[in-house]
């Protein structure tokens, strides 16, 4: 009697996760090895039989020295199972790499979502960027920055940004700032020791009138990098009137931020799928 019920809870526990309703394809080269950038691929979620479904393109943290796109296959299933396509990436890290390599690599990544993601049943008129940590770093540069888009002879194909408990948002005043309080060697690795380039790659110093719809989730016991220049990015969005959405997650550390999406009830999808409007 045992093995019937063991077997059922098995079924409906693997379908909340994802597993039969998800089509994978991995290790999908999108960026081939040039002077400056590495060879990189990206890992591609769907919806059986999707057609015209949102498209969620996923960026991870990692400090920009570490992480793989691997590490993020359950929040692939259980987006897939929720009726968005997901697509996420490896890009290249530091110290090898530094910002102008990851910020071009992300720019690339989603150009190559809008010319192929049709054929895996997404939307290329419905995509969205989103990261953790790093990844809502990266994910914000490539929301608000025109540059890698003119690099690419495009205009911006993305309709919104999720920015998950993002780090580097205003880098350069952190880091110029708040130099006696924090080690700001520990992110030299990845934005050099040159003030020109914490400013650069800063996105705080992108944000304009006409900005596409963003969300920021913070945890409320984040780092204090991360809350300060959160803090500092909302302050000058409402200044300028721009569409900045916030979600505030009570006794949530930097880590869990992430790693609740492996439960499908959480909070994080609801607050994701409700920016993106995807029925739940």
């Amino acid at each position: 009697m045992k093995q019937p019920i063991f077997a059922l809870l098995f079924l409906i526990l693997m379908s909340s996760c994802g597993v039969l309703q998800t089509q994978r394809n991995k290790n999908i080269p999108y960026l081939s090895a040039t002077e400056d950038l590495p060879a990189k691929t990206l890992n591609v979620f769907a919806p059986k039989k999707a057609k015209n479904a949102p498209v969620l393109i996923f960026i991870h943290g990692g400090s920009w020295h570490s992480g793989r796109k691997e590490i993020y296959d359950f929040m692939g299933n259980r987006l897939a199972a929720k009726g968005v396509v997901s697509v996420i990436i490896d890009y290249p890290l530091a110290p090898t790499y530094q910002l102008p390599a990851m910020e071009k690599a992300s720019a690339r990544a989603i150009q190559w979502v809008k010319e192929n993601i049709a054929s895996y049943g997404g939307d290329p008129a419905n995509m969205y960027v989103s990261g953790h940590s790093a990844g809502g770093h990266l994910a914000a540069l490539v929301a608000i920055k025109e540059e890698p888009w003119k690099e690419l002879g495009m205009t911006n194909p993305l309709k919104g940004a999720i920015l998950n408990d993002p780090a580097g948002l205003d880098w350069y005043w952190f880091l110029t700032e708040l130099k006696e309080k924090y080690n700001k060697e520990d992110n030299y690795d990845a934005f050099t020791a040159d003030p020109a380039v914490w400013k650069t790659y800063s996105p705080i110093y992108y944000l304009e009138s006409k900005e596409i719809p963003m969300l920021v989730m913070e945890g409320e016991l984040t780092y204090p990098g991360i809350k300060l220049t959160v803090e500092r990015f909302r302050k000058a969005a409402e200044e300028k009137g721009l569409k900045l959405d916030y979600s505030f997650y009570p006794k949530t550390k930097h880590i869990p931020m992430v790693t609740q999406f492996y439960f499908p009830w959480s909070k994080g999808y609801k607050d994701v799928l409700n920016f993106m409007e995807v029925g739940q």
